[in-house]
């Protein structure tokens, strides 16, 4: 394979070889700690834009499943239609694979959706300048396109700014990220005879969200993200996760807060419960270190109780912000953030983390 690099917006250059589609791609540059599960990361929408990086050596090991849907157009084995990811930074793809349900190598997916990836990278060390610099923008270059070389050429293609609002230029997918992955107009699952009837604001839904609320017998109103659903009649609201920063999802803020004068319940998951918080006064802030991975150790604080998370996010609600009436539900054990929170009336909440928090509307 031909030469590759990965150039960080602070001037950090990291070798490697390319695989998958050959060609170039920028995007904010984000590790994740999981040791399985990359079919399904790989099309979650929350890490949109992004360049991912994979902390555990081996990648590919056990394939990718087909791209089959269910009679309602959703996903059998995936969390969307496509890769989501800009590009993909592994140390080792395995070149053979065997599980019961592969349908192609990882390789020839990336190759298949025109992402490129780049391998043989010393990820050890790409990590820890991410850990101790936090998220930057960067650059995966393949040693094919020579469109690209240097840094330099390529400060019309994002590495530019930082994390937290830099200027930047690219696509309006790229500058709201959240519009680029929500449904573009409402779609209906009916559920059974006499189900509830829930609104689900998508920002960027995974498809296990949906596969298992209509497992549920629930009756689903997709409705794109900032769509005013004040005229619906339903039984409850669920805002999705999605990718980015909430502060761009102004519309969909603005009918939350419509939502939380009502008695209907609302409850959000990832970035929906980013954006419940901003809906009820709070403010969030952007992760030196956001939290992806398998292992996130969570402490519900009216049990007591610790729970192991899947979580993947780079946005933080601030504790002190919320108004009193809203209290933290769920606190990580590791760095003391806040994973949750519930209005004491009962009726509003969420979680930052992959939960079926849904199933209490």
């Amino acid at each position: 394979m031909s030469k590759a690099q990965i150039i960080l917006e602070d001037g950090t250059v990291f070798g490697g070889r390319s695989f998958g589609h050959i060609a170039s791609a920028s995007g904010t540059v984000v590790f994740h700690t999981g040791m399985t599960g990359y079919p399904e990361l790989l099309t979650d929408p929350s890490l949109a834009g992004h360049i991912l990086v994979l902390t555990y050596p081996l990648v590919g090991n056990y394939g990718v499943p087909d791209r089959s849907t269910d009679q309602q157009g959703i996903s059998r084995c995936l969390e969307s239609e496509k890769i989501q990811i800009k590009g993909l930074v592994v140390f080792d793809p395995s070149r053979s694979f065997s599980h019961w349900s592969a349908d192609k190598s990882l390789e020839d997916w990336l190759a298949e959706e025109k992402v490129p990836g780049i391998y043989d990278v010393d990820t050890r060390a790409l990590v820890q300048v991410l850990r101790e610099k936090g998220p930057l923008k960067g650059r995966l270059v393949a040693g094919g396109d020579k469109s690209v070389n240097t840094v330099g050429s390529d400060r019309g293609s994002g590495i530019v700014g930082s994390n937290t609002g830099g200027s930047t230029t690219g696509s309006s997918a790229d500058n709201h990220p959240v519009a680029g992955v929500s449904c573009r107009e409402v779609i209906t699952y009916q559920g059974n005879p006499g189900a509830k009837k829930i609104v689900l604001v998508d920002c960027g839904v995974r498809h296990s969200i949906l596969r298992d609320m209509l497992q549920s017998g629930l009756t689903v109103v997709r409705v794109p993200w900032d769509y005013d659903f004040r005229h619906l009649s339903y039984d409850g609201i669920l805002i999705s996760n999605g990718p980015g920063d909430p502060r761009l999802c102004a519309k969909t803020i603005e009918h939350l807060r419509y939502a939380l004068a009502g008695e209907k319940p609302v409850a959000g998951t990832g970035l929906g419960h980013l954006l419940l918080g901003l809906a009820a006064g709070g403010n969030v802030l952007p992760m030196k270190n956001g939290h992806r991975g398998h292992n996130q150790p969570v402490l519900d604080t009216e049990t007591g109780k610790c729970m192991i998370t899947s979580q993947n996010h780079g946005y933080v609600l601030e504790a002190e912000s919320l108004p009193r009436d809203w209290i933290p539900s769920f606190i990580n054990l590791n760095d003391g953030s806040v994973e949750g929170i519930r209005h004491q009336s009962g009726l509003f909440f969420a979680t930052q983390f992959d939960s079926t928090i849904y199933k209490n509307l």
